[in-house]
């Protein structure tokens, strides 16, 4: 109970600053705050977040010299179901489709057009749930350059058709 307040607090917690609403009851909206207070003491105190075990950092320089030769940064260890490319392309590449990871890419720098959707063209496995071809029939085109972010979900065919000079992006592979 708070000092000089009536009863006991619905919906908060004066000790943690949990404070809850929108629950079926006042007494629903206490219990939430009640466990969320108790979550809340295995954080660093001063903090806003959890503790960072598990948190992975990979340095200006290392991720230089992977944007320099395109390399993989992190590759989903531990049983994660997330990998984060730095790549890089000096040309057009093949058709791909990865069964089973959608790429989030993120556009550093260059430019180049992207086709999505469609055919693939001679698609053949290259490994299990990739699938490689030499471009795409139908599909949509698009021109992306630095700043942009396009999402492919697994299965949708994707292409860099045309990549004028270098284009560094990143991609973020998630199962």
């Amino acid at each position: 109970m708070l000092a000089g307040s009536p009863g006991p607090l619905q919906g908060g917690t004066p000790e943690t600053s949990v404070g809850v609403s929108g629950a079926a009851s006042a007494q629903q909206d206490e219990e939430l705050a009640l466990a969320g207070a108790t979550a809340a003491k295995s954080w660093h105190v001063g903090t806003a977040a959890a503790p960072s075990a598990g948190v992975t950092y990979f340095d200006k320089e290392h991720v230089a010299s992977a944007f320099a030769k395109g390399a993989v940064l992190f590759d989903g260890d531990g049983s994660r179901n997330y990998m984060v490319h730095a790549s890089r392309r000096e040309k057009p590449g093949m058709a791909e489709v990865h069964l089973q990871d959608a790429d989030i890419i993120y556009v550093l720098d260059g430019s180049a057009t992207f086709v999505t959707g469609g055919s693939v063209m001679e698609g053949k496995p290259t490994e299990p749930d990739e699938i490689r071809g030499t471009g795409i029939s139908g599909g949509d085109t698009r021109h992306i350059s630095a700043g942009d972010v396009i999402i492919v979900p697994n299965g949708t065919p994707h292409w860099f058709r045309e990549v004028p000079g270098p284009l560094t992006y990143y991609v973020v592979k998630v199962r």
